[in-house]
């Protein structure tokens, strides 16, 4: 898989930067021609896991590009935090657990809606997610 658009990286700090990511994400899906449907579920993605980043990471950093393996391009989205971590991950990824107030559904509902997902995290060095979204 290789980048086929420079990365944009966008901070996350606020609110206000939350919807940076979902607008740029949605630009990029666009570009690469996701469907409406799938544009709606990586949008959908990339806005819990850059909620997660500020929230539960106390702010950090997205990385949005276009990716291309063989014939298909994609959107692929990094967050990156340097949180408290994540200390029992399949916990986290368990629907309906939630470590606040929220429905429990960003981590395992922003793996369902995408095509690839990879996590790395461990207390007390912060949480990376990739994910990416192929066109069909």
């Amino acid at each position: 898989m290789t980048v086929a658009d420079g990365a944009e990286e966008i901070s996350i700090a606020s609110d206000g930067d939350v919807v940076r990511v979902r607008q740029s994400t949605r630009t990029l899906a666009v570009a690469c021609a996701l469907s409406l449907v799938d544009q709606t579920k990586l949008v959908t993605a990339a806005s819990e896991l850059a909620r997660n980043t500020l929230v539960y990471g106390g702010g950090g950093s997205a990385s949005l590009s276009i990716v291309v393996d063989g014939r298909r391009s994609g959107v692929q989205a990094t967050f990156r935090d340097d949180g408290p971590g994540i200390p029992d991950l399949d916990l986290a990824l368990t629907d309906g657990w939630t470590s606040g107030a929220g429905m429990g559904l960003g981590l395992s509902g922003a793996r369902r809606l995408v095509d690839a997902f990879d996590i790395d995290t461990a207390p007390g060095r912060g949480t990376t997610v990739t994910i990416v979204k192929w066109s069909r």
